[in-house]
């Protein structure tokens, strides 16, 4: 992992020329700082992740005062990241782990993320290898290994997925497979002949994997959907 300590002479090289080629990271901070102390390794993870693409640089701003005032810095830990000699972004305070990681995705992708968005098998297994709750990997890979009838490996994968409609509604579906109910709804899904598959699990309801598999199919297909909105209806009046 590339991470620097950068003073008020190497400054110009390391950050601002540097950042011609390659994003850097800076980050403010001091020794007596506790959220510097907390905000730090979350920093090196993010920068790990994207070996090679960003650069973090570190500036003790007790050590190097004119830079701290030059960049108006009045409160640590602050972060700021440059590109093409200039700052594209930043934050103060000791943010949590989503924020710092979604500042890193906003200057270059982590390599699950380029893995997710490649989208082949093989890229998704290996974006799952390195972040297993990763839902834009999670899900697909295990879409891909219901259809082939490998069960077992999705229901695994699917295991260390919280908080997922998808997520629910694949595993509900694995359930539904093994029970060898619902075939026809099933096989409907398969042959991506969503209408018809959602007549076939309305009639299955009040089940509750069929209605875990209806919403997360819902979710899939997104609000804007116009059969989305239109079986949302119904299931909502099947229900309630």
């Amino acid at each position: 992992m590339t991470v620097i300590d950068v003073s008020e002479a190497t400054f110009d090289a390391e950050v601002l020329q540097r950042s011609r080629t390659t994003p850097v990271v800076v980050d403010f901070w001091a020794a007596w700082c506790g959220p510097c102390r907390q905000l730090g390794p979350l920093l090196e993870a993010e920068a790990a992740a994207r070996e090679g693409n960003v650069v973090l640089a570190k500036v003790d701003t007790d050590a190097n005062p004119r830079l701290a005032q030059a960049f108006g810095i009045q409160g640590i830990p602050a972060v700021k990241a440059f590109r093409d000699g200039a700052v594209v972004d930043e934050f103060v305070g000791a943010v949590p782990r989503p924020a710092v990681r979604a500042f890193f995705d906003g200057l270059v992708p982590s390599e699950a993320d380029q893995l997710a968005a490649a989208g082949d098998e093989a890229s998704l297994r290996r974006a799952v290898e390195l972040e297993p709750a990763r839902a834009d990997a999670v899900i697909p890979l295990a879409r891909l290994l219901i259809g082939r009838g490998e069960l077992e490996e999705a229901e695994a994968i699917l295991a260390e997925l919280a908080d997922s409609f998808q997520g629910e509604g694949l595993r509900a579906r694995i359930r539904l497979t093994e029970q060898g109910t619902l075939a026809q709804a099933l096989a409907a899904l398969d042959a991506g002949e969503t209408e018809r598959a959602f007549e076939l699990l309305l009639a299955g309801l009040p089940d509750d994997d069929v209605r875990r598999l209806i919403v997360g199919e819902l979710d899939r297909l997104g609000p804007g959907d116009p059969l989305a909105r239109e079986t949302r209806r119904r299931l909502a009046a099947a229900l309630y």
